[in-house]
Formats: structure tokens, C-alpha cells, sequence
């Protein structure tokens, strides 16, 4: 009998080694203001509606902004992130180490 393989804490990835733990980013682009402390954000590979705390005045519809978390969880080919306004599972190619 085998035993199922665990996958490791971390993979190498084309922008460097990413593993549980490591601080991240993400760049969304702003959809729209949603309310005076809230805006919709779209994330890469991340297919749900997702919102986030910026009371930002000036802030714009397609405007780029950075998403900062904590890697909870990586394997072949999606990281779970988590932070402030972040518990997403999203494809690798979607962060970067900060």
C-alpha cells in the first residue's frame, strides 16, 4: 500500500520560491466605489467580487492598487493569501514576495 505524498510548503515559481509564511502582493485594478469606506476590486485568477476597506478620496475606476497578505497555504498551482481585507485562493502567477 502507498501513502498519499503531502505537497511541500513551498514551489518554486518563475518570481522566486513563495512559501507558507512569506508576505505577498497582489495587483488589482479598482471596479467602482461601493461605499464612502469601501471599494470593488477585481483580482487576477480570482473569479468572485471582492471588496476592500479605502477611504482613499481620490480613487478611480481602473486604477492599479497593491493587496498585501500572508501566505497561508501553497501547492502546485494556487496560494491561499490572507491579510486585512484577503482570504483568497488565487493561481501562483497572481503574487509576487514583497
Amino acid at each position: 500500500m502507498t501513502k498519499p505524498v503531502a505537497a511541500p510548503d513551498s514551489w518554486e515559481m518563475a518570481k522566486g520560491s513563495i512559501k507558507v509564511g512569506d508576505e505577498v502582493v497582489i495587483t488589482a485594478t479598482v471596479r467602482k466605489r461601493v461605499t464612502e469606506d469601501r471599494v470593488s476590486v477585481l483580482i487576477p485568477t480570482y473569479n468572485q467580487p471582492h471588496s476592500i476597506v479605502d477611504t482613499t478620496p481620490n480613487i478611480s475606476s481602473g486604477q492599479k492598487i497593491e493587496l498585501i497578505g500572508e501566505v497561508t497555504r501553497v501547492d502546485e498551482s494556487t496560494v491561499t493569501v490572507s491579510g486585512r481585507d484577503l482570504g483568497i485562493t488565487v493561481s501562483r502567477d497572481a503574487v509576487r514576495k514583497r
